[in-house]
């Protein structure tokens, strides 16, 4: 299996108090940028508002994510009555969407993933390095990758919220730019990711969350099993 691996930038004090709820361990490697595959016509595709605690849209513009038609991000939906952690969840994958299409623009500094991250937190570094990555090595991605076993926790603060997801990059390649050629490679226990995103409400943008940490654990047995 083609890898990138990017070495986990220093969370802070805050984020990693959070993350430390989860009870996991493990070391971010980049893993979720491991694959990708071919190109295609473009759609159009925002990225979906998260529900505010009265049920609406917040009135605030959101970046439009534009993917090419053959990149499918899949995320589980689970039922959460609590509108605070639905919106939390939401915008932890508006994150995750951000990160895969500064990949496709081929621009570590794309807007999207920072207008989803707090500034200068160590969740908009993973960002940028993961993006970073993937441009210094002439790649892009295509294909479809699936977030499953979503749980939503709260801080004993309860100002913050933990993400935690299962990812499957089975069907996730790598692709060259220059050639378009897809670096197929085939299903394995490497294939399965487990995510920790620490979110937080915007103080600016009411109804808008940010990621402020992230760890991923690349391999897990957790999300295989």
């Amino acid at each position: 299996m083609y890898r990138i691996r990017v070495l986990p930038a220093a969370v802070s004090l805050t984020a990693a108090a959070a993350l430390l709820l989860t009870g996991c361990g493990g070391d971010d490697k980049g893993k979720d940028e491991d694959k990708i595959e071919g190109a295609g016509g473009e759609t159009k595709s925002s990225a979906p508002a998260s529900p505010s605690a009265s049920g609406e849209a917040p009135k605030f513009d959101r970046p439009k994510i534009t993917l090419p038609s053959d990149v499918q991000i899949d995320f589980e939906e689970p039922k959460l009555s609590d509108p605070q952690q639905a919106a939390a969840l939401g915008d932890a994958q508006n994150f995750i969407r951000a990160i895969r299409y500064g990949i496709v623009k081929q621009d570590p500094d794309e807007s999207a993933y920072k207008f989803y991250s707090d500034f200068q937190s160590q969740a908009q570094q993973y960002a940028k390095e993961q993006i970073k990555a993937r441009v210094d090595a002439g790649l892009t991605i295509s294909g479809e990758q699936r977030y499953f076993r979503t749980k939503v926790i709260p801080t004993k603060s309860a100002k913050s919220v933990v993400i935690n997801f299962c990812s499957d990059s089975s069907k996730y390649y790598s692709k060259e730019v220059k050639t378009e050629k897809v670096r197929r490679t085939k299903p394995s226990a490497e294939d399965f990711a487990f995510w920790e995103i620490a979110m937080s409400p915007s103080e600016g943008k009411k109804g808008l969350w940010r990621a402020a940490g992230v760890k991923v654990t690349d391999p897990s047995r957790e999300c295989r099993a």
